[in-house]
């Protein structure tokens, strides 16, 4: 599972109130914008201006809508609540830099991380048991802290940092000390229970496969712990508008698991199952994962020492506030309750059909939740590095038309952000459904993973790219909910899409041949997203006067129209290079032809088509390089 990070933030007008981007507002700044907030000024200059429109233009006061734009999915990566959307403008830029270069390393670093896991453990049973037990930690943290972490306590720190005679302290205190309390229990709860949470989340484990998740399970559940006092450390920081420890921290963490993953394949060797590594191996993967969670933890809380906090535990709770605003919280859990369900059934069904796979005699290639992670990890990248920015620069937009009473800046705002979005995504998704097979081959096939692992990680990339789209409409939809200030439909929505979800995943694991189940896996998590997107498409569309659909099609069609003739020549690399030796040069040589040779059909079909967003970002590129 990828890891929250906080994205470039976006600023504030100089009199303190949230901006409202666009139109005569967006006069020339002295500063640069971060590059997902000047596209989208970009697409805004190059289409018709916006009058309000009757029944859709209301006054209010914006304090009727709380501290809007801060809500986000637990879980995901998004605008973090009191963070750099709320840093003076002077800082920004500075800001961002800092929050960039973080992300861009710990991604990087997360990128090498999956590499070394992946060569010291394959993809296979032992693979599969690392994976289960060092999920665990963070499917309880989630379930049972997490979400209230993201929805409540640190929007309440933010509300009462503000309106506090301290500035907050007593509550920074209270919280810290109800925060790391709760967390101590729940992590000891959670290693006593080791044995049968491994049993929930992947029930048919062959029985060294069980005995060495379960050993690893007793080390990594201590995580929980330091993942909550991260969680709250970083929140802390980001409302003191300190945001380099909380986007470097991640990178010692990686580090520190990169070199338990060699010291791992040093001392074992590959081709590992779970009957073959000792205690003393299992030992050093389970405490060496830790490590790395426990020295980001305590990186973060010397950085929120040294900002200035000092902690005096508490817990004169009465009359806080904190009580009630827990109990405001019912939907967002609701929602963390239903993503958790849905882990629950993904991971049973891939544990269990990588080792149905493994007793039927079957090629156990890409069979378990492994190589689905891998896939995962891969697909996602796109939406974390493109629509993450974008929904970044555009919460503040729509919350600030919210509280204007201009619902319709927020369904041109979606408009724009899905049609922006989608110029980067629709061709990146088709490059996965090309490349997807020598990519992983390239990255993957090495150590415990063999090449034909890699390949199944390949075919079950390229179903999961399938799915980036809806994948990306559903969480823009979702911010327009959060910026109107609804949690609960998006609550509402998420039941009946995981219970798509859920039938389709169980319905594969019973009728589908074994080693099949994980490869068509992905198409039960985009129903999830298909499901919710229409369902959410319904409620937003009567709410906003309709959200821009024709215009949205037509983009969607032509930008997949142009990836038609690159699809077809990386096609033909591909197959062309694929009876040349080896693996690391015909991959290298199909997606460095194929990639490069298709972007640049794809721009050309695509101004030929006139795809004005294509068009329109191209030159907000263009423009931002020439005045480096």
């Amino acid at each position: 599972m990828t890891q929250p990070v906080a994205d470039d933030p976006s600023g504030e007008r100089p009199d303190g109130r949230a901006r409202v981007f666009g139109g005569a507002a967006d006069a020339p700044r002295r500063r640069r914008l971060p590059m997902a907030e000047e596209a989208l000024d970009a697409v805004e200059r190059a289409e018709p201006g916006t009058e309000p429109e009757p029944g859709l233009h209301t006054d209010h006061d914006p304090s009727d809508y709380g501290d809007l734009g801060t809500a986000d999915r637990p879980g995901e990566a998004g605008n973090e609540i009191g963070g750099a959307a709320h840093a003076a403008p002077g800082n920004l830029m500075r800001s961002s830099a800092v929050m960039a270069a973080g992300t861009v390393v710990s991604r990087a670093t997360g990128f090498i991380r999956t590499i070394v896991l992946a060569a010291a453990l394959g993809t296979q049973l032992l693979g599969d048991a690392y994976q289960t037990a060092n999920m665990v930690p963070f499917a309880v943290y989630d379930l049972l802290i997490g979400g209230l972490l993201a929805s409540v306590f640190v929007p309440f720190l933010v509300k009462r940092k503000k309106v506090d005679s301290d500035g907050g302290t007593a509550t920074e205190q209270r919280l810290f000390t109800v925060i790391l309390a709760v967390l101590a229990v729940i992590t000891l709860v959670s290693v006593a229970a080791a044995e049968p949470l491994i049993r929930v989340y992947a029930g048919d484990f062959t029985t060294p496969q069980h005995e060495a998740a379960t050993l690893l399970a007793r080390f990594l559940l201590g995580q929980i712990f330091f993942i909550g006092a991260s969680g709250i450390a970083g929140a802390m920081l980001n409302s003191r508008n300190r945001f380099g420890a909380p986007m470097w921290a991640p990178v010692l963490n990686n580090l520190v698991i990169i070199s338990v993953g060699t010291a791992f394949l040093l001392v074992t060797g590959s081709q590992n199952t779970p009957g073959s590594v000792t205690e003393a191996e299992l030992t050093l993967l389970g405490l060496g994962t830790t490590l790395g969670q426990v020295l980001q933890a305590a990186v973060l809380v010397w950085a929120l020492f040294a900002a200035g906090f000092r902690w005096r535990p508490r817990l004169d709770l009465r009359g806080s506030g904190l009580g009630e605003a827990v109990r405001t919280a019912a939907w967002m859990m609701l929602y963390v309750g239903v993503a958790q369900t849905g882990l629950l059934v993904t991971t049973n069904v891939a544990t269990r059909a990588g080792v149905r796979a493994a007793q039927a005699g079957e090629s156990a290639a890409g069979a378990g939740i492994t190589a689905y992670q891998y896939a995962s990890m891969l697909f996602q990248l796109p939406y974390a590095i493109i629509a993450v920015s974008v929904i970044t620069a555009l919460l503040p937009r729509m919350s600030a038309h919210v509280a204007d009473g201009r619902k319709d800046l927020v369904r041109t705002d979606f408009s724009r952000g899905l049609r922006l979005s989608a110029v980067l995504i629709v061709p990146l998704s088709v490059a996965m459904v090309v490349f997807a097979v020598p990519f992983c081959v390239l990255i993957y096939a090495n150590g415990s993973t063999s090449a034909d692992d890699a390949r199944a990680i390949g075919r079950i990339l390229m179903v999961f790219a399938a799915m980036l789209i809806p994948f990306t409409l559903f969480q823009l939809q979702m911010r327009v909910y959060y910026a109107l200030g609804d949690t609960r439909t998006p609550s509402l929505i998420a039941l009946p899409a995981e219970a798509a979800h859920a039938a389709l995943a169980i319905t594969l694991l019973l009728t589908a041949p074994a080693q099949l189940v994980v490869v068509l896996l992905p198409i039960a998590y985009g129903l999830y997203y298909a499901v919710g997107s229409v369902l959410a498409w319904r409620g937003l569309r009567a709410r906003m006067n309709g959200l821009d659909g024709r215009r949205i099609l037509r983009t969607l069609m032509l930008l997949y129209a142009a990836t038609v003739p690159s699809a077809l020549f990386g096609w033909a690399m591909v197959r062309a290079v694929g009876v040349l030796p080896g693996t690391v040069f015909p991959s290298l040589l199909a997606m460095a032809v194929g990639g490069a040779v298709g972007a640049l059909l794809f721009i050309l079909v695509a101004k030929r088509l006139g795809v004005t967003e294509v068009t329109t970002f191209l030159e907000m590129v263009r423009s931002r390089l020439l005045r480096r």
